[in-house]
């Protein structure tokens, strides 16, 4: 729930020692269980409620299947407007590459480099351009 470890709640019970104090902790520990029986009971009247308005059909929905989470909008998208079977496997589309421009300053400067029979020395620091950032 929330991304909530015993580790994490355990370090957040010890800083609201610290920061409460041991007089008002009991008080504000009521609080939170209050707070947490109010939003259980909350979420079971809404269970209730959809219960009763829903009738005997509640118990057979799949609410697994209506989990907003499982839909991606591009495969729903590219099945309508597709002609092909939904269910079958989608094709991998091909993925272009970038060419590589043979003018660029860098291997132009390479090229010289590499004629000359100059190669970058030790101690020496790489070609910067200030104008291209």
């Amino acid at each position: 729930m929330f991304g909530l470890t015993f580790e994490k709640l355990l370090l957040i019970g010890v800083i609201a020692v610290f920061l409460l104090g041991p007089e008002r902790l009991p008080h504000y520990a009521a609080k939170l269980g209050q707070f947490v029986r109010g939003v259980r009971d909350f979420a079971n009247g809404a269970k209730d409620r959809m219960r009763e308005e829903m009738g005997p059909d509640f118990d057979d929905v799949d609410w697994q299947k209506l989990d907003p989470r499982q839909y991606d909008p591009r495969r729903i998208i590219r099945e309508a407007l597709s002609d092909a079977d939904p269910l079958a496997e989608p094709e991998r589309p091909a993925v272009a590459r970038a060419s590589v421009n043979e003018n660029s300053a860098y291997l132009q400067r390479k090229r010289k480099r590499e004629a000359l029979g100059e190669p970058l020395g030790a101690g020496e620091a790489a070609p910067f351009d200030a104008e291209a950032t």
